[in-house]
């Protein structure tokens, strides 16, 4: 959830030293669920940052990501593309029944996101919501339970995206700024509100 640290952040983060952290580390990076990557920072030895490898994030549940995968494929083969849209927007249209009624007592832009955190985190996204520095709501969904359907299928990002947007006021837009089926890290959202 923090992304890319230093042994000595690890350590921070662990209530352990940095060095013992680095060690951990070490043995993870042999199991292939870490990497490192240094940075040069000014003057001295390059800082090492430690990210997790793809292996290391398939320790994180995905939602029988084989068989959702194989079921899509399977309706597009045989009934065809349209169905695999069809299916997508029940999806959303349930999705966004859903998150609507979680969110009736959320008064402001901040407080919608914030639920909406709460309720991405619950399905498996770990979600985080802040305000960015220009008063803008930021979402981070630092894991994608459907990452492989959405990688076979784009409609689902399309299809969340578009329930963020109706979901927290027609007055709020949705911008992508990262994305993990593109390659990202983790997805992030930032979410402004046009005051009329």
């Amino acid at each position: 959830m923090k992304g890319e640290l230093t042994s000595a952040q690890v350590g921070t983060e662990l209530g352990i030293t940095g060095e013992a952290a680095r060690q951990q580390l070490l043995r993870l990076a042999e199991d292939g669920l870490v990497r490192d990557e240094r940075r040069a920072a000014g003057r001295g030895r390059p800082a090492v940052y430690w990210h997790l490898t793809g292996k290391g994030q398939a320790r994180f549940p995905d939602t029988h990501a084989a068989l959702t995968v194989d079921i899509l494929r399977s309706i597009s083969e045989v009934l065809g593309e349209d169905a695999v849209d069809r299916i997508i927007g029940a999806r959303e249209t349930t999705t966004q029944a859903l998150y609507r009624q979680a969110m009736a007592d959320c008064d402001t832009l901040q407080q919608r996101v914030a639920r909406l955190a709460e309720l991405r985190t619950a399905e498996g996204y770990m979600a985080r919501a802040e305000e960015g520095p220009g008063g803008e709501m930021i979402l981070t969904e630092n894991h994608c339970p459907i990452c492989a359907a959405a990688t076979f299928c784009q409609g689902f990002c399309r299809a969340e995206k578009a329930v963020f947007e109706a979901v927290l006021g027609e007055n709020a837009t949705v911008e992508r700024r990262e994305h993990i089926v593109s390659g990202g890290r983790r997805c992030t959202y930032v979410i402004s509100e046009t005051l009329t």
